[in-house]
């Protein structure tokens, strides 16, 4: 029998027979460490701690608590919920796809009969819980294309037989334990009893293969964990982020809504939101003046001819809506960086001119899937920060890191950490590789000659150019993807925009598509449930309210109000004939971080007595003290 060297990460060297598995090496070290490993990298390679070794190489053997531990563990946790699915409803119910995604996993089952309902959850569950018990091999085969297609059309699964028909591919692997097999590339923990914390969280539709032509699926969603305490943890955070849910807060507080009368996806701003919002706006025009930026504005809908030199026809058409004037198509935008080109080209511009930054609160309109519209978080009409920089190339890198220096600061103000990442060319995508990699270059010679640290996001920039897209991290560490920077030498080329140079000559600019908070819609989506709604003071649309005890006191609750307004807090007045306990309650509620009680003491006093949202009481003082008090709190967030 021929021998194998196998290399652990420590450098040492075991000497095992040809076809032991990882799980045989790890035994030769201890016990305890096979019982934990749930797979293994063999020359880089992620392999079952089962799969037998042929030749001599580095292993490194991956326990329950390395980091890639957990992805597998959900991965095989996907099985189990799919093999405890079919065990109960049989032949009802078909399973196509299962994978492992951020924070859990996911399993898309068909049937024309089985309607799942959150009140299967605990079936679901207590059938993997039989599973695992049984401690249950997982076990890899590698068999023909041919004979997994028949082998799945005689099981009756005729989802896995078209995802099997699609690869280009003489073999396949499947994974079995116990009854139930499954299409999978691997790869997985050695036995179903590894797997100890798990819960299904929620159910969605979801289109096969994401085409809406295609039949609908039901998705349920679900998590696992290494150990219970996670578990717990993890589901805790879940039952905060519902309860901070922007659709709910959002309806809680009189901020917006949605109308099917209006159309999906289409936000209808209440006064509380409307306010919130021109706050929101008002911060970005005095942020964007300070830093040098012109404001301007385009219009709605621009000539259909316009998109098509562009390249947004082409590659962003299916995201667009179209109408028709005296017979001319339009296309209402989607982006609007071209009426920024337009004001660029509409007078000759020197270098001495360079750069140009314009500013625009852009509403624009896609069309977007409805499966996919979310609340605020995803629309089909929203407004964006959008800024176009028009520069010399010699510029790009100052630019590129003062619009960093942008986010950074924007970032501080609301209290959001960050990470960035770099987006490369996608598939589909105009420009020549020399632009491609000029601009590509440049954003990544600024992010580095910042110090500023950055992952590769493969092929995920705009069709246009690359792109810094920046995450914000929010109160329970969930990433919100909201500014970009992206570098594009291809649409100055595209609308022949120029300069003159120092030497009397004509040059083409580069142009910088920037945006700080991203869509409005967006951003507020995620602030109200970063803050959980309460607002700090400087963003609350109400900063106080006003309430008597009495009626003895409504006249000069009225004067405190009146003279609040003419300060500018945004106040309100509640002088309805109720307990003092209901209309405190009722304000907490609202999350309106000031209540000012008017009692007969303040009355005769001509004073106010606070109340912070939270309960806590401040000392009684003049209406003048707090208005004072006010302005220094919102002033300390800017």
């Amino acid at each position: 029998m021929a021998m194998l060297q196998i290399e652990l990460p420590d450098g040492s060297v075991k000497e095992v027979e040809s076809g032991a598995t990882p799980y045989d090496v790890a035994l030769t070290i201890g016990e305890g460490l096979a019982r934990q490993a749930v797979a293994a990298r063999f020359e880089g390679e992620l392999v079952d701690v089962t799969r037998p070794l042929s030749v001599s190489g580095k292993l490194e053997l991956i326990t329950q608590n390395s980091p890639e531990a957990l992805e597998i563990i959900r991965h095989s946790c996907a099985h189990l919920m799919a093999q405890a699915v079919k065990d109960i409803y049989g032949n009802e119910v078909q399973v196509t796809i299962g994978p492992a995604i951020k924070d859990g996993f996911y399993y898309d089952f068909y049937s024309e009969t089985k309607k799942f309902v959150p009140e299967d959850f605990e079936v679901i569950e207590k059938k993997m819980d039989e599973l695992a018990k049984a401690d249950l091999p997982i076990t890899r085969e590698d068999i023909t294309r041919e004979d997994a297609i028949n082998m799945f059309h005689e099981m009756g699964e005729e989802y896995k037989v078209e995802l099997i028909e699609d690869l280009d591919q003489g073999q396949v692997s499947v994974y079995r334990q116990g009854n139930f097999v499954d299409l999978c590339r691997g790869p997985h923990i050695p036995r179903t009893g590894m797997l100890k914390a798990y819960k299904l969280t929620s159910l969605a539709g979801a289109y096969w293969r994401g085409d809406e032509h295609n039949a609908m699926l039901q998705r349920v969603y679900a998590t696992a964990f290494q150990n219970k305490k996670d578990l717990k943890a993890h589901l805790n955070r879940l039952e905060e982020a519902r309860k901070r849910d922007h659709r709910k807060l959002g309806k809680e507080l009189d901020l917006f809504s949605f109308s099917e009368e209006a159309g999906a996806g289409l936000v209808i701003w209440h006064p509380k939101g409307a306010m919130l919002r021109t706050i929101i706006e008002d911060f970005e025009r005095k942020e964007h003046l300070k830093r040098g930026y012109d404001i301007v504005m385009g219009p709605q809908i621009l000539k259909q001819e316009l998109w098509e030199k562009s390249g947004h026809y082409d590659n962003y058409k299916e995201n667009m809506y179209f109408t028709e004037v005296d017979e001319q198509g339009y296309g209402i935008k989607p982006m609007n960086c071209l009426a920024h080109m337009l004001i660029y080209k509409s007078q000759p511009r020197s270098y001495r001119n360079l750069p140009q930054r314009y500013f625009e609160l852009g509403t624009v309109h896609r069309h977007e899937k409805s499966g996919v519209l979310h609340g605020l978080l995803r629309v089909r009409g929203f407004t964006q920060d959008d800024a176009h920089i028009i520069c010399r190339p010699d510029q790009i890198d100052a630019e590129v890191k003062a619009i960093m220096k942008f986010v950074q600061d924007v970032a501080g103000i609301f209290g959001f950490e960050y990470t960035m990442e770099l987006s490369t060319r996608p598939e589909k995508a105009i420009g020549s590789d020399e632009d491609w990699e000029r601009a590509t270059s440049a954003l990544r010679a600024a992010l580095e000659s910042s110090g500023q640290e950055y992952e590769i996001n493969e092929g995920d920039g705009a069709f246009y150019g690359p792109k810094i897209d920046v995450k914000l991290k929010d109160a329970l560490d969930r990433e919100w993807q909201c500014a970009t920077i992206q570098c594009d030498f291809t649409l100055p080329e595209r609308f022949d925009l120029n300069y003159t140079g120092a030497d009397g000559e004509k040059h083409r600019p580069v142009m910088l598509h920037r945006v700080i908070l991203g869509s409005i819609e967006r951003f507020i989506g995620v602030l109200i449930e970063h803050y959980a709604g309460s607002f700090p003071l400087w963003l609350s649309p109400v900063q106080a309210i006003v309430v008597n005890v009495t009626d003895n006191q409504a006249e000069y609750a009225e004067e405190v109000y009146q003279q609040l307004r003419a300060a500018g807090v945004r106040v309100e007045l509640d002088l309805r004939n109720e307990k003092l306990g209901f209309k405190i309650r009722e304000a907490q509620v609202a999350k309106i971080p000031y209540m000012l009680v008017i009692g007969d003491r303040e009355m005769e006093e001509k004073t106010v007595a606070p109340r912070f949202r939270t309960g806590k009481n401040m000392e009684s003082m003049s209406v003048a003290d707090f208005i004072s008090f006010v302005e220094k709190e919102a002033a300390e967030y800017r």
